[in-house]
C-alpha cells in the first residue's frame, strides 16, 4: 500500500520533580540539604530512512507519547532521564505544523533527524540551590512540562525527472523502457496508481532518478482524476518530461493535452509552472501517428520546446530523448530542501529570548504577566509548599515584575495572572 500522507499527535515528557531532602545520618551534624534533580523527559523525534517508502505505518497509529524523567531523590540521587521516542518516516518527508502551517524540517537526507517535541527539563532539586547565605533550602522544582503537537506528514518523493501528461499516454511505458521501474501496464486510462520511481544510467557514474506519476485530467488541481493527490510529487524534480499520445486514437487533439495539463500544472503551484519541460511526442510506431506529430511538432518548437518523437514500445528515438534530459538534469542546480532549520530544535522553540516578560493591564482589577521564563517558573513551582512560594515571590521581587505592576496601578487584592495560575496581588 502506498500512503504519502498522515497526521499524527505528539507528547514529549514531562521533566521529573526535584526532590527535598536533608542529609540525616548518625554522626554527620548539620549534613544539610541533598535533594536530586529531576530527569530529562524524553522528546518526540522524527528520522529519515532510506529502508521505507512509504508512510503507512503511520495510518495505524497516529499517537506517539514519550515517558516522563524519574524524580529526584535523597542522598543527591538524580533521577534518570526518559528514553526519546524515534518515528522513522521516508527520505523526502515533509513535516508541518498543522496549527500554524510552518514546516517544521524537510527530511532530504538518510539518517536525518529533527526533535519536533522536546522533553521537559528536569526539576531541580534542593541541593542545587544552597548557598553560604541560604545553608538548609526547603524548596525544589517540578520538573518542566512536555511539549504537544499537531503533526502533518507529506512524502514528496525524491526525483530529477518527472513524467506528467494525460491518462494512457505512455508514461509508465517509457519508465519501464528506461529504468528497472515495473509499473502496472494495460490498455486503459489510471492503469497507474501510485507514483513509480526508476533509475536512468547513461554511462558509468552518470544516471538520474526519474518519477512517473498518475495521468492528469482538466480539473486535477481541483480534485478531479488521480493526478492531484500525487502532484506533490513533481515539486521537488528540476525537469519535467511531457508525454504526448500521438496516436490519434483518443479523439483528442494532442496540442489541447498539452495545455491542459500545464494548465493543471500552473494552477497547482508556481513551482511546477516554472520547471523546464522535454516534450515527447509517443507512439510513433502506429501508422496514424506521422499526420499528429507533422502539426505538432512545429507548433511546439515555435513554442520553444525541445520535441523528440519516441515511441515507448520499441524504443524508438528513446536514447535522444534520455541524453538531453541527463544533459539537462546536470545543468540544473540540485533541489534546494524546503525548509532548512538552523539547529537541532524545530522552528516552534526559537522564540523570543527567556528573559523576556511583558505586564500588561486587562481591566480595572486584572493583570496579565506573559514571558517564556516567568511562565516555566510557574509550572515548575510547587505552590502548596510554602517554601516555594516565597522563593517564586522572591524572584518575581528581582526580576522587576512586582516594581511594574505597582506602576500599572496594581493595588491589593488584584488579580494577577500567569500562565494558567491566578494570584491576588499583596504589598
Amino acid at each position: 500500500m502506498f500512503v504519502d500522507e498522515a497526521t499524527i499527535k505528539a507528547r514529549s515528557g514531562d521533566g521529573g520533580r526535584g526532590a527535598v531532602s536533608l542529609r540525616r545520618e548518625k554522626h554527620v551534624p548539620r549534613g544539610g540539604p541533598d535533594g536530586g534533580n529531576g530527569g530529562r523527559g524524553g522528546a518526540v523525534i522524527v528520522r529519515a530512512d532510506v529502508r521505507l517508502t512509504t508512510l503507512v505505518d503511520l495510518q495505524y497509529k497516529r499517537r506517539y507519547q514519550a515517558e516522563s524523567g524519574a524524580d529526584g531523590a535523597g542522598g543527591l540521587k538524580n533521577g534518570s532521564d526518559a528514553e526519546d521516542v524515534l518515528i522513522r518516516v521516508p527520505v523526502g518527508t515533509v513535516v508541518t505544523d498543522r496549527a500554524t502551517g510552518t514546516i517544521l524540517v524537510d527530511l532530504t537526507e538518510d539518517g536525518q533527524s529533527e526533535v519536533v517535541a522536546r522533553g521537559g527539563k528536569g526539576g531541580r532539586g534542593n541541593a542545587v540551590f544552597a548557598t553560604s547565605t541560604r545553608q538548609t533550602p526547603r524548596f525544589a522544582e517540578k520538573g518542566e512540562p512536555g511539549e504537544s503537537c499537531d503533526l502533518r506528514l507529506e512524502l514528496k518523493l525524491l526525483a530529477d525527472v518527472g513524467i506528467v501528461g494525460m491518462p494512457n499516454g505512455g508514461k509508465s511505458t517509457l519508465i519501464a523502457r528506461v529504468s528497472s521501474a515495473r509499473p502496472r501496464i494495460a490498455d486503459y486510462p489510471f492503469t497507474t496508481l501510485t507514483p513509480n520511481l526508476g533509475v536512468v544510467s547513461l554511462a558509468p557514474g552518470e544516471s538520474f532518478v526519474v518519477a512517473d506519476v498518475p495521468g492528469l485530467v482538466e480539473g486535477a488541481s481541483e480534485g478531479k482524476g488521480l493526478g492531484h493527490q500525487f502532484l506533490r510529487h513533481l515539486e521537488r524534480t528540476r525537469v519535467l518530461v511531457h508525454v504526448l499520445d500521438c496516436s490519434g486514437m483518443t479523439g483528442r487533439a494532442p496540442l489541447d493535452d498539452f495545455d491542459a495539463v500545464n494548465g493543471e500544472l500552473a494552477r497547482y503551484g508556481s513551482r511546477l509552472r516554472e520547471l523546464d519541460q522535454l516534450v515527447a511526442l509517443n507512439k510513433t510506431d502506429l501508422p496514424t501517428a506521422a499526420e499528429a506529430i507533422e502539426e505538432v511538432q512545429p507548433a511546439l518548437v515555435e513554442r520553444g520546446y525541445a520535441v523528440f518523437p519516441i515511441s515507448a514500445v520499441t524504443g524508438a528515438g528513446v536514447p535522444a530523448l534520455m541524453y538531453a534530459l541527463g544533459a539537462k538534469v546536470k545543468s540544473l542546480p540540485s533541489a534546494t530542501p524546503l525548509a532548512q532549520p538552523k539547529s537541532t530544535e524545530v522552528v516552534r522553540f526559537t522564540a523570543e529570548p527567556e528573559e523576556a516578560w511583558e505586564a500588561q493591564r486587562v481591566n480595572e482589577h486584572e493583570f496579565v504577566i506573559t514571558g517564556k521564563r516567568i511562565e516555566r517558573l510557574v509550572v515548575m513551582t510547587d505552590l502548596s509548599r510554602e517554601a516555594d512560594v516565597e522563593r517564586f515571590q522572591g524572584i518575581l521581587e528581582s526580576m522587576g515584575v512586582v516594581r511594574r505592576l505597582r506602576e500599572l496601578g496594581a493595588e491589593e487584592g488584584d488579580s494577577v495572572r500567569i500562565g494558567a495560575e491566578e494570584f491576588d496581588f499583596e504589598e
